[in-house]
């Protein structure tokens, strides 16, 4: 089905209303330059004939130097800034930023460049927009262009009133942040332990590792409980996989990360005594460590065992003596286990008072 059914299309609402150019690039730029020549009439005025330009829409004049990628020209792209790497894959989950244009309106129809956060898409699954899917798989990271849809990879020939006109061609400004091929790791992960196993090590820590940046992707976005699911699953996978003596130097790196990582989501999820067991597990594979010594002194800290955590953070502080956040943290131990002997020295005093003074103070 060439046009995208628009019950289902992500990028708009129509009811939506025209929310505002944030980054402004298009209206100041692009719409100048389609627009900005001497108007039909303003050539008749002084004598001078139409030229071919001047029969053209702004659409028709900006479609002449863009590179068409669907073949009968009803996808056209121009490149603002190169990426870099790879282009996306098919079945790729992509972070996008975007803005969509109607011809002769300056101000986008439809934007997310707003948002605090974007959300990850996965094609052909959250994009419906075909167009926008053509586009994006044409793209590489970091990667700034511009597309013009036709209506047929676009809106169709209904639109989407009151917003988006019939058979209407539209722009959309399209950034591509980082994309994240979960495909493998899809079909790994579908696969039973018997069936992983017989898959050489460079596999598997593949797609361990596009476990651990969905697992980073998740954390940034501070779904903590969706990042330790995610991290747990890449730790599976390289524990499940038997590696040989001369496999366990690609894998160890490996799975400190993965430890480190879980470490800090049980932090953040309010978990100290699991952030404790995953950073001194990291430490038995790098007991120099300094992540993992603060990890762990952090753990100690908020389970106010006070001198192991003094332990881990002195140590980690011999690995980065400017660390300022482990530094900190030796601060704020100083300041609760102050705190905490003042606390003790109170409750001491009050157990050895004599009798006469506890109970004057219960009489009161």
């Amino acid at each position: 089905m060439l046009a995208a059914s628009i019950d289902h299309v992500p990028f708009l609402s129509c009811t939506a209303r025209v929310v505002p150019d944030f980054r402004g690039r298009f209206r100041r730029g692009l719409w100048r330059q389609l627009c900005g020549k001497m108007s039909v009439f303003s050539r008749l005025r002084n004598g001078i004939p139409p030229s071919r330009d001047d029969c053209q829409s702004p659409y028709e004049r900006l479609s002449q130097r863009m590179l068409d990628i669907s073949g009968d020209r009803g996808v056209l792209k121009d490149i603002i800034r190169e990426g870099t790497g790879d282009t996306v894959t098919p079945d790729a989950s992509v972070l996008v930023k975007y803005s969509g244009y109607l011809e002769h309106m300056d101000k986008p129809f439809d934007s997310n460049c707003f948002r605090k956060t974007s959300r990850l898409m996965k094609l052909g699954e959250d994009i419906t927009l075909w167009g926008m899917e053509l586009g994006l798989l044409s793209m590489r990271k970091g990667e700034l262009a511009r597309f013009l849809f036709k209506p047929a990879y676009a809106y169709g020939t209904l639109g989407c009133p009151p917003l988006i006109p019939p058979n209407a061609t539209v722009l959309f400004e399209i950034e591509l942040i980082d994309f994240l091929d979960s495909a493998e790791s899809d079909k790994f992960c579908a696969l039973s332990a018997e069936q992983q196993e017989q898959f050489p090590l460079q596999k598997v820590l593949k797609v361990a590792a596009t476990e651990r940046e969905f697992g980073n992707y998740l954390f940034r976005q501070n779904r903590f409980c969706d990042a330790k699911v995610r991290y747990k699953r890449a730790l599976l996978l390289l524990h499940r996989r038997l590696a040989t003596c001369e496999e366990q130097h690609l894998v160890e790196p490996a799975v400190l990360l993965v430890l480190l990582n879980l470490s800090f989501v049980y932090l953040k999820l309010d978990r100290p005594a699991m952030a404790l067991r995953y950073g001194e597990q990291a430490l038995l594979i790098d007991k120099r460590n300094a992540k993992a010594l603060f990890r762990c002194g952090q753990a100690c800290l908020l389970l106010t065992e006070y001198e192991r955590a003094r332990d881990f953070l002195v140590r980690a502080q011999k690995e980065q003596p400017c660390n300022h956040d482990i530094n900190n943290e030796l601060k704020k131990l100083s300041s609760h286990y102050r705190d905490y002997v003042d606390r003790e020295r109170e409750m001491c005093h009050r157990m050895f008072a004599p009798c006469g003074s506890r109970s004057s103070v219960g009489g009161n």
